[in-house]
């Protein structure tokens, strides 16, 4: 029923301000972060950086000063390159945890506010319903049917029964509304509270891995046995021919920092946490990194229609009265008293009455403060008729029974008001009210009622009905049975604008939309056409239907059905698991509590950000923050965006890893000098590496990314040729660097030049790799290169670097290189570029053909 809060029952701003100075903020103290000094020196802590150390040391006592200082530097550039990513992914992955802490209710100013848990104070008055968390311990001043699960206190899975007498009061933080409503007082926040008393518990919980990460952690450590074997070889080759051993050993570390890809892992966390970032500006929040992976297999949505399909803008614009349908736009009510008095008191909207504008004063749910809007639209009259009437007992709206019920003191007498889907309300009634008259709700009746309902349901009006009982009726105790039937009121709710997009664009990505909703089979029908869903009326179920199946029966069914009306939460459930025998990869949205266990069986829990549970946020994987279907789309966009762009990086780094191997070890199988030295591998390895392979982790996605068909969940991330193109590429990078090398020497170039020719091309062939790596797809012809003016300005630096090396006498001491004239620069563009063009070219004629 609509209750007016005053003032005297909640703190004001400056006074929970001033608490919150005084307490402190509604947190519990966890273990201390990694410093950023230790997250530096971490970068140190690994086998091959303390043997590139040792190497250093080694050469600095042999005298040659210049090598050991400069690959100390390098050793050092590539530690704070490290540190880099790592401290920006722990910021990233903090700053989420911060955005996905738990809210509450609370009432401040005289206003029912939502607010961020952590800032809940002593004094604090709490509005607490099913599905949401304890907050902080608090004493329930007011509890209506309230049960809460205080098992992670207590390990009983028992719902305790909570009311405001003493010894029944206590509500703990980290507990759950299983049922019911009430206010709760605070009297403990922090580590003064229940849950603090066992907070290093929560210190136990680790964070979740990313199933891909692990595979390339996997895949990394492989590479460090093959990587260590090939430079053993080159090593040992080198020393047979009579080069120095400390040389060949240099050369061997060297060879092995350059070619181990060490931030391979880390760069997926990266990209990973740069996407969830991008997502929630998008108003997706991810809770949990392994979902980003997930999101971008989805093949089936399962989306709640109401707040999420359509605008949860309710407006009634029917209402069924005295055998007759009224257009609220044109028609005037007539002897509607009763069914204004179920609607109104049979509500739990908040009304704040010295705001003068209904729309602003009224808080709740839509379908309710429709309801209220219908009857009213000046608050002094809305505050007269309210404070008539006392709510005595109510019964809690609940999913299963699709109904609402409340006893309410009217002067000397009692009624029970019930509100709900119609077909459930009316099969509780016995009689029907018309034009003052109680009369029998003969079968007649009952047809002519349905028949109004299933019109006004085919043109998409949300249907609530309304009925009473007074008097000695009211004692019975099966509250909600011989019940007499008022009226039923429709309402609208208008599909979203963005809508309609999405849609097409979830089936042209190969992403089936499904609408799931409890509301009326025809009601939803209505929606899911008006923006392509479905085009049938076959293509819809019922949850009666449902109950009616077996599962595999559901499992044969769901192939085909793209609306489920009138469904429970258990249902939800069923259907996810149907979709998911069906080898889809399934996203399912909710929001009440009961909601829970279809989301944490699907592949991706959505929860609603604007009208979801903490239980429901809780188990989901991804939050929409503004409840809208057209976000999820763009989520299940960015998660391919970002599994693309990890293909990317990965392609590059392991391709150009292989071209520098693949140079030393054939320069070792045929007996050719060295055509790099140590110094000039850790070059390469810091021009080439770093800047470029993070700038591919932001890089734009392809104009067709949604226009393919969604990849299987278990695929590899070498799947559909990836592998071939990295050995490939590696092959011919290795090839033209060696070619390089060789056309110096056939031109009777010294070693020094040749040297020079050979790392300018490897550097040269990589950076221009790097562009190919953009798309799969499509050739470098076919992508604008300014959309991502990181990679460009990466590149840039890289070729400030070569030519600083070549053109700066100090410099090109210490990398032993040598200038290039124009001739010169002719053969590095040419064994660097040749390849390029040539691929670039037979993806451009093999897209347009």
């Amino acid at each position: 029923m609509i209750q007016e809060r005053e003032i005297s029952r909640g703190l004001t701003t400056k006074e929970a301000e001033k608490r919150q100075k005084h307490y402190g903020l509604n947190e519990i103290s966890h273990k201390k972060k990694a410093s950023p000094i230790i997250i530096f020196l971490a970068q140190f802590n690994d086998f091959i950086v303390w043997v590139l150390i040792a190497a250093t040391i080694i050469s600095g006592l042999m005298g040659d000063m210049a090598d050991a200082i400069t690959i100390l530097i390098i050793v050092i550039v590539n530690a704070i390159m490290g540190f880099v990513q790592e401290y920006r992914t722990e910021k990233s992955l903090e700053a989420l945890k911060e955005l996905a802490a738990p809210t509450c209710k609370v009432i401040r100013d005289d206003v029912l506010k939502v607010i961020n848990s952590i800032e809940i104070t002593m004094g604090d008055l709490v509005i607490l319903e099913a599905g949401d968390r304890i907050p902080a311990d608090g004493t329930f001043i007011e509890a209506s049917g309230v049960m809460v699960d205080e098992s992670l206190l207590t390990g009983e899975s028992v719902g305790v029964f909570k009311d405001s007498k003493k010894g029944k009061n206590q509500g703990y933080m980290g507990t759950t509304i299983l049922k019911g409503r009430g206010i709760l007082l605070i009297n403990g926040i922090g580590m003064n509270t229940e849950m603090g008393k066992i907070a290093n518990l929560l210190d136990n919980i680790e964070e979740e891995k990313s199933p891909l990460r692990e595979r390339l952690d996997s895949l990394g450590k492989i590479l460090v046995v093959l990587c260590l074997v090939i430079c053993g070889v080159v090593t040992v080759l080198g020393i047979l021919r009579g080069n120095e051993i400390t040389e060949m050993f240099l050369l061997g570390v060297s060879l092995a920092v350059a070619a181990i890809p060490e931030g391979l892992a880390a760069i997926v966390t990266v990209a990973l946490a740069l996407g969830v970032s991008r997502m929630l500006k998008k108003n997706a929040l991810v809770r949990k990194l392994p979902a980003v992976e997930t999101l971008g297999c989805t093949s089936v949505i399962c989306s709640d229609k109401t707040g999420t399909l359509t605008q949860n803008k309710m407006t009634v614009k029917e209402i069924y009265l005295n055998g007759r349908t009224y257009d609220l736009d044109k028609d005037e009510l007539k002897n509607h008293s009763v069914l204004m008095k179920a609607f109104i008191y049979c509500n739990d909207c908040n009304y704040d009455f010295k705001v003068k504008n209904i729309d602003k004063a009224l808080h709740g749910d839509p379908t309710e403060t429709a309801l209220v809007k219908a009857f009213f639209n000046e608050t002094n009259l809305l505050k007269a008729f309210v404070s008539n009437a006392s709510r005595v007992f109510d019964n809690p709206f609940d999913s299963n029974r699709k109904m609402m019920s409340v006893i309410v003191r009217e002067g000397t007498k009692e009624v029970c008001y019930v509100k709900g889907a119609p077909e459930r309300v009316i099969d509780k009634c016995t009689h029907i009210l018309e034009n003052g008259t109680v009369k029998p709700l003969t079968s007649q009746k009952r047809r002519q009622v349905a028949s109004y309902i299933e019109s006004m349901s085919n043109r998409a009006l949300r249907c609530i009905a309304a009925a009473y009982k007074e008097n000695e009726l009211v004692k019975n105790d099966n509250l909600e049975n011989n019940l007499i039937f008022i009226g039923v009121a429709g309402s609208i709710d208008p599909p979203r604008l963005e809508v309609r997009d999405a849609v097409l664009k979830c089936k042209l990505a190969g992403i089936q939309p499904v609408m799931i909703t409890g509301d009326h089979k025809n009601t939803a029908l209505a929606i899911a056409k008006s923006i392509n869903i479905c085009n049938t009326e076959d293509q819809a179920v019922t949850g009666e239907e449902i109950e009616k199946m077996s599962d595999e029966e559901l499992f044969k069914k769901v192939k085909d059905v793209r609306v489920f009306a009138r469904v429970s939460p258990h249902h939800k459930l069923r259907i996810v698991k149907a979709f998911k025998k069906q080898n889809n990869i399934v996203a399912m949205t909710g929001d009440g509590v009961n909601d829970a266990p279809a989301i944490k069986e699907a592949d991706i829990g959505i929860a609603m950000g604007i009208s979801g549970t903490d239980v429901t946020k809780e188990a989901a994987s991804m939050v929409l923050m503004d409840d809208n279907f057209a976000t999820i789309v763009s989520a299940v966009e960015e998660g391919r965006i970002i599994y693309d762009n990890i293909r990317k990086f990965i392609r590059y780094l392991l391709s150009c890893n292989l071209g520098e191997v693949l140079t030393m070890f054939l320069a070792s199988i045929f007996y050719l000098p060295n055509p790099l030295t140590p110094i000039q591998i850790l070059f390469v390895n810091l021009a080439t590496d770093g800047l470029p392979a993070i700038a591919l982790g932001v890089d734009p996605p392809d104009k067709d990314i949604m226009m393919h068909k969604p990849r299987e969940k278990g695929e590899s991330i070498f799947a559909r040729g990836l592998w071939s193109k990295i050995v490939i590429r590696g092959c011919l990078i290795g090839i033209c660097t060696l070619m390089a090398f060789m056309t110096g020497r056939l031109y009777g170039m010294d070693l020094a030049t040749c040297r020079t020719l050979a790392l300018i091309t490897l550097v040269m062939s990589q950076l221009l790799h790097v562009f190919e790596c953009r798309s799969e797809r499509h050739s470098i012809f076919e992508i604008k290169v300014f959309t991502n003016p990181y990679l460009v300005a990466a590149v840039l630096v890289s070729i400030i670097m070569v030519c600083s090396i070549l053109y700066i006498p100090f410099l090109a001491n210490v990398f032993n290189t040598v200038p290039l004239n124009i001739g010169q620069w002719g053969i590095v563009l040419f064994y660097s570029g040749v390849i390029f063009f040539i691929n670039s070219i037979y993806l451009f004629i093999k897209t347009k053909s």
